[in-house]
């Protein structure tokens, strides 16, 4: 499926390039040792400016998801599940995702792990069922 890419950035390249080595990165605030997503110069939390990318293990719980029926360009495959992904390291470290399992197997607290699909200089993190 041929998707939408993010402009790549200083602050976002580390997680949308990090699954060339298969890891992925969430940025980390080096002051009040927090996560967040989505990547940026200051932590949301206490305005640092001390925030870096951080590898996380890759593993995921889904939190809620939908089932698109609807193919809105012509690339999509229909049906497919966009999912919100906790992430173990922080309570409450999400994002969304799509989960590449079908559609009618996918449950909420559904254990997860990243696999990553390359499109261009981006690798997208994507989650199965691990």
């Amino acid at each position: 499926m041929h998707r939408k890419l993010p402009a790549l950035t200083a602050d976002n390249r580390a997680f949308w390039q990090g699954g060339e080595q298969d890891r992925l990165f969430m940025h980390w605030c080096e002051d009040c040792t927090s996560y967040f997503h989505p990547p940026g110069p200051v932590c949301p939390k206490c305005a640092s400016l001390s925030v870096r990318p951080k590898e996380v293990s890759g593993k995921a719980t889904v939190v809620s998801f939908t089932i698109n029926y609807q193919p809105w360009t012509p690339n999509l495959a229909a049906p497919f599940a966009i999912a919100i992904v906790e992430l173990p390291e922080q309570p409450g470290l999400r994002f969304l995702s799509n989960v590449e399992e079908p559609v009618e197997q996918i449950y909420i607290g559904m254990p997860l792990r990243v696999v990553f699909e390359q499109q261009d200089d981006v690798w997208i993190p994507l989650f199965i069922k691990d």
